[in-house]
């Protein structure tokens, strides 16, 4: 069984919508020991795996990490940030 706690449909949306525009966000999460992490990312795609849902975001140095959604406590759009591949 997971602890995972489902995402609000309207906050998926923005995630999706963040995805289909190339936009980059300043996202602050916990990670699963418990420490916060804020950082820069672009957005790539949402995975659903064992029942709980994640984001894939790459870094500035292209590499890519999973989030998943109900760690994320704060996504801010980084205005002018706009870069389609």
């Amino acid at each position: 069984m997971t602890d995972y706690t489902p995402i609000d449909c309207a906050l998926h949306s923005e995630y999706e919508l963040a995805i289909v525009h190339g936009l980059h966000l300043r996202i602050s999460w916990s990670r699963p020991d418990g420490r916060r992490h804020v950082e820069v990312l672009k957005p790539r795609d949402l995975k659903t795996r064992n029942h709980e849902e994640y984001l894939i975001a790459e870094q500035p140095d292209g590499q890519q990490l999973e989030i998943r959604l109900d760690r994320i406590r704060k996504i801010e759009p980084i205005p002018g940030a706009h870069q389609r591949d």
